[in-house]
């Protein structure tokens, strides 16, 4: 019984080491970095908007053919 607990409580004990590992070990992006995440961010939503607004063009007049032969 006791090794149950025992064994309940070292995955939360083993989770928070590992999370401090982790930041321990990050560190901040220089200004270069930084500038080609922003910049690959900004392409994402750049493409992810083009295409959205490109399915939208396409839906709304097949849309209305499709309801108004209905």
């Amino acid at each position: 019984m006791s090794d149950q607990v025992q064994e309940l409580l070292d995955v939360p004990m083993d989770f928070v080491k590992d999370g401090v590992q982790f930041i321990n070990k990050c560190q901040k992006p220089d200004r270069k970095e930084f500038i080609k995440i922003s910049q690959a961010v900004g392409v994402g939503f750049i493409v992810m908007g083009a295409i959205g607004y490109i399915l939208k063009l396409i839906h709304i007049p097949l849309n209305n053919i499709l309801v108004g032969a209905a």
